[in-house]
């Protein structure tokens, strides 16, 4: 089974994989699945129904799958889902879902830092990293290689889009659609994300015509319909612009 401590106090009905490491005073609930390999440090709590991926590791302090802050919450089945190799850094707060969606999920190789807050029933892409502090409110969805800067705060329902990276202390109470860098007060549009797309893979063709398009929609003076026809007109068949529009088209709290 691994290493873990005596002090530890674990469900009968958890489930616990190989070669895992649980440290000192953890409390560990009914019906948790943990992978194999996994870390866990000090003084943690997993709640009921939370699944564990292989490889993650979590440090100290935090409360993982514990039941949501939301007053219309009725004790229902619900879970915490989280991916492989995420790794979870000290006084982290991850809530399970509610009914409405059923659970809270995260990605594989995200990295949440200290003081994180994630509410019920969002969703979190591959590869995302959260900065000292972030905080989510209920149904978020967070996008693939998205980085939410230190400090920031998300509206709930609000969508963060792949490849977005935003500034410190950002604060997000409508969509941030992919590719972009965004900051400032209000948030808003302050290029595409050259660098992040680049170590990605994206041709300097790919990162050209995503700057085009976003330059159509957030700095001309065409009005958002006719910038979208015309992007639409000029990209088409382009899946990164056509990700972009698709993107802008399905949102239900507007665009920065």
């Amino acid at each position: 089974m691994g290493n873990i401590h005596p002090t530890n106090i674990i469900a009968d009905s958890a489930k616990i994989g190989k070669n895992v490491s649980i440290g000192a005073y953890n409390v560990i609930e009914d019906d948790v699945i943990i992978a194999d390999n996994v870390s866990i440090g000090n003084f943690n709590t997993i709640g009921q129904y939370t699944e564990i991926a292989d490889g993650c590791q979590i440090f100290h302090n935090s409360s993982i799958g514990v039941v949501p802050q939301d007053k219309k919450f009725g004790g229902e089945k619900t879970k915490l889902i989280i991916g492989k190799r995420t790794i979870i850094r000290e006084f982290v707060t991850l809530n399970r879902g509610t009914n409405a969606t059923g659970e809270t999920s995260i990605g594989k190789d995200v990295l949440i830092m200290t003081g994180v807050h994630v509410a019920h029933d969002c969703i979190i892409g591959d590869n995302v990293i959260l900065v000292n502090l972030v905080a989510l409110g209920g149904h978020v969805e967070i996008d693939d290689w998205a980085i939410l800067g230190g400090a920031s705060t998300v509206h709930q329902f609000c969508k963060v889009g792949k490849h977005v990276m935003l500034a410190a202390n950002s604060k997000i109470v409508q969509d941030v659609p992919p590719y972009i860098l965004a900051g400032k007060h209000p948030l808003r549009y302050s290029g595409i994300n050259t660098l992040g797309l680049s170590r990605r893979g994206f041709s300097k063709e790919e990162r050209t015509a995503i700057k085009k398009a976003y330059r159509y929609y957030f700095r001309s003076e065409l009005n958002p319909s006719i910038s979208i026809k015309k992007i639409k007109e000029e990209f088409e068949g382009n899946r990164h612009i056509d990700e972009i529009m698709d993107f802008i088209d399905k949102s239900d709290r507007g665009i920065i």
